[in-house]
């Protein structure tokens, strides 16, 4: 009977509910353990959402089991994401919108993956600008984050922000939820582990490294500048001496907070350019699908070249774009013209652009270099008259250029 009284007081209104259920919807993502896809879901979505409110307004509301997927990683290994069912994402967004805005007041600017009005371009121009200024870097790579954060840390961490019993509650039951793997076998959680998919895991994850990384850094090594992003984060430092100290004494942290930088991808970088000559084995990094090295530049005042450090697409990057022309087949595609190619290449092509093309837009040629060869291979295809002639199809392609020249994305913004 208390229990009953307790949770009667939890303050979930349908509302909420409604809301985080709209943004949900808007992130698609596929289904959970129970199979029902978007599709299906908002064919019932009353019946589905009135459920799910009931259940957490009265406080017994349990999460189903996470469905285990695997994501191929650059490294030819596999990333393991967790997705939740579409019910226990609407759930787990009532409660990070609910939160959300407080961690909001303690997080440090420096601090820029899954928060709002903060992106990764941000954090882009922040190591750019961090590494004209400092000749050192340390790329941080923390050894399988999501799998390791430790629960009991975590919940010490919640409690300084959260007095609300019934958040804290959840926020448990999410934490301890099992993992339904590929054979279907459920997997419990021994104390540690948040699922790379779940909504509220970006949100508890910053919590857990504000706590674990930021804060003890703006306390302990004040001097040092930082960005970081989720998990990923690089550390600028004026000498090698003050790099190596820094990372001695990050990797002590990190295993007093359960956790341990990868051994073999931290790595301590030069920033070598025109007015740092020294000599380093490593002289580059990547930071969220761009490469930091050395690059000629040209400079504003007179036009004169000289040797800059700065970012562009890696070349890792590169080559995931080429796997996902392969997978589209452009040069099976059954449009019956160049038009009904170019719109249904369109967004990605897009997408691919406003990203990677944000720092030396120009580095992407090679990438569209390919995509035209794709394109005169499609054209010698659905053409008879190209079949023979691998140059009069390049021809051809530059009159469609001609006569068109806004009809392909990258067109627009210069590329052949």
């Amino acid at each position: 009977m208390t229990l009953w009284n307790e949770t009667r007081s939890v303050p979930v209104s349908k509302e909420q509910v409604w809301l985080a259920y709209k943004k949900v919807r808007s992130n698609q993502g596929s289904a959970g353990v129970d199979q029902i896809s978007m599709e299906e879901y908002d064919a019932e979505r009353s019946k589905h959402l009135y459920k799910l409110w009931n259940r957490m307004a009265s406080g017994s509301y349990f999460p189903p089991p996470v469905k285990e997927v695997e994501i191929p990683k650059k490294d030819g290994k596999v990333r393991k994401l967790g997705i939740p069912t579409i019910s226990d994402r609407v759930a787990q967004m009532v409660i990070k919108e609910y939160l959300e805005p407080r961690f909001e007041q303690i997080f440090s600017p420096h601090s820029y993956g899954y928060r709002p009005g903060k992106n990764a371009h941000q954090a882009l121009s922040a190591v750019r600008a961090n590494v004209r200024m400092l000749d050192w870097a340390i790329d941080l790579d923390i050894k399988g984050f999501f799998d390791n954060i430790d629960h009991e840390k975590l919940m010490l961490a919640l409690k300084k922000h959260v007095n609300e019993k019934w958040c804290l509650m959840y926020i448990k039951r999410w934490l301890q939820t099992p993992v339904q793997t590929i054979t279907g076998e459920l997997v419990a959680k021994h104390g540690k582990g948040t699922p790379q998919g779940g909504v509220i895991s970006p949100l508890l994850a910053n919590l857990f490294l504000h706590y674990a990384m930021d804060k003890w850094l703006e306390q302990t090594h004040s001097a040092v500048r930082y960005v970081r992003y989720a998990d990923d984060a690089i550390l600028h430092c004026k000498s090698k001496e003050q790099a190596d100290y820094v990372l001695r004494n990050l990797n002590k942290r990190m295993r007093q907070c359960g956790l341990e930088l990868h051994p073999e991808k931290t790595k301590l970088v030069y920033c070598r350019d025109y007015r740092r000559q020294g000599e380093y084995s490593n002289v580059k990094f990547d930071f969220l699908g761009y490469s930091f090295q050395p690059r000629t530049a040209k400079s504003k005042r007179d036009g004169a070249l000289y040797l800059g450090y700065d970012c562009a697409i890696s070349i890792s990057s590169k080559k995931r774009i080429a796997e996902k022309m392969r997978e589209l087949d452009i040069d099976h595609l059954t449009h019956k013209s160049i038009v009904g190619v170019a719109q249904f290449l369109e967004p990605y092509i897009r997408g691919w652009i406003n990203y990677y093309g944000k720092f030396r837009l120009w580095e992407m040629n090679t990438v569209f270099q390919l995509l035209r060869r794709r394109l005169v291979m499609w054209a010698r295809k659905r053409y008879k008259r190209y079949k023979t002639s691998i140059n009069r199809a390049y021809s051809w392609l530059e009159r469609v250029k001609e006569q068109y020249p806004t009809l392909f994305y990258q067109w627009r913004v210069g590329f052949s």
